[in-house]
């Protein structure tokens, strides 16, 4: 008899907060990986969690993580069953990386996000909570898999974190130890796991940081592993209505290859998309910017432009494109504003934010309004993610039925 994931949440206690240190983590992905031969690198922690849990609340039965199993998973984005190829997730956000590669037939057999509120988002829609900071991650912690994914912070990079940065006299790039120098975790993994493939997302501003040094240290480090590596530009507003570049960083394993993949890049067709397609229709007033904030915006941007400056709010063609949506969009909403016929433009919803991402309606924003602006903004395109794991999914399948042993018959 299966269970559903809710019952068993609540009965396992299974909620994110800031003080828990993988346990949880350890419990969802042995419960999402204990068919495929991974339950090693899970089952011993998830064991103890059950049973440190039933010597707390004073049960009496047996504690047995086999109780528990099989598992409905009455969330939104439940584990492919019959997966075509395996995947990890790094720095993963709320998993809209997952949710591409998910909905490309890959099973996720690893996350990882810092984040306790992202968290908190993920396990809502995934059924499965990531492991906490990638720096005290082992490789031997993580599971085989065939494609790495990771969109490794951008701050340290960024045209708005550079800036920030400067005016504060703080270091960035690599010189950004917090930050900065994540990249190199996400190359040790794949030097140790080797998977056929990975994909890397950034900002666009990381091909001209440190007037290209920065980027030629992340391809050099890269090929010098065994991979050949393809990198883009893409532009978001292809897929939705948001101008939002990003690179895209790709690479496949020469030993595997051999040199012969033949991926490409998406290309980019007409501009299908306009703002309106993805506003709700009936929008509650709170999100009508005040009097004084509306007021305030509009002379912060006649103050810069009497100086020659750029900087402004950004009040959106409702049969266009919007700006970039950005983490800092719960502060003021200042680069998308909505107009509205007779009285202040308003502010994006969460809901709206989540579909100029491409995320479907079905996706659960279990977290504050704050808390899913800063969310979204940090995420990905969805649908241009998926359009580049496509052709990357299409390289793997070839390779396997190249490699797949022939039977002859007598």
């Amino acid at each position: 008899m299966e269970t559903n994931y809710s019952e068993i949440k609540s009965k396992l206690k299974i909620e994110v907060t800031k003080s828990d240190s993988n346990e949880l983590a350890h419990l969802t992905h042995f419960f999402q990986n204990h068919k495929n031969g991974f339950s090693k690198y899970f089952k011993p922690f998830a064991d103890n969690y059950i049973i440190d849990l039933y010597e707390k609340l004073n049960i009496a039965e047996e504690p047995d993580i086999q109780h528990y199993l099989p598992i409905k998973w009455d969330v939104p984005f439940p584990p492919v069953s019959n997966p075509k190829f395996k995947f990890i997730d790094l720095f993963a956000g709320i998993g809209g990386i997952r949710l591409a590669f998910q909905n490309l037939g890959g099973k996720c057999v690893f996350t990882s996000e810092w984040d306790t509120y992202s968290k908190k988002t993920y396990d809502a829609n995934f059924g499965e909570i990531p492991f906490g900071d990638i720096t005290k991650i082992t490789e031997n912690e993580i599971p085989d898999h065939d494609i790495l994914l990771g969109g490794f912070p951008c701050q340290p990079f960024s045209i708005a974190g550079v800036s920030k940065k400067n005016s504060l006299g703080k270091v960035h790039g690599f010189l950004d130890e917090t930050q900065g120098t994540l990249f190199f975790d996400v190359a040790r993994i794949i030097k140790h796991k080797m998977p056929s493939a990975f994909m890397l997302e950034n900002v666009k501003n990381l091909v001209s940081h440190d007037k290209g040094k920065t980027f030629t240290i992340i391809k050099e480090t890269l090929k010098e592993i065994g991979y050949t590596i393809y990198f883009k530009v893409l532009d978001g507003k292809y897929f939705v209505p948001q101008h939002r570049e990003r690179i895209i960083i790709v690479g496949f394993k020469n030993d595997v290859f051999k040199h012969e993949e033949q991926f490409e890049f998406p290309k980019a067709n007409e501009i299908k998309y306009i703002i309106s397609d993805i506003l709700e229709h009936e929008v509650n007033s709170k999100y009508t910017l005040s009097d004084h904030l509306w007021n305030y915006l509009q002379n912060y941007a006649k103050k810069h432009k009497a100086k020659g400056n750029g900087f402004g709010f950004g009040l959106t063609d409702l049969n266009g494109i919007s700006r970039t949506l950005s983490a800092r969009y719960y502060k003021d909403g200042a680069e998308i504003l909505i107009p509205q016929l007779g009285k202040n433009p308003r502010r994006l919803t969460p809901r709206e934010c989540a579909r100029l991402q491409g995320f479907p309606d079905t996706f659960l924003i279990p977290v504050s309004d704050n808390q899913a602006y800063k969310q979204f903004g940090n995420s990905v395109v969805v649908p241009l993610i998926q359009a580049v794991g496509k052709n990357i999914v299409n390289e793997i399948i070839k390779l396997n039925e190249l490699t797949k042993p022939q039977i002859t018959v007598h």
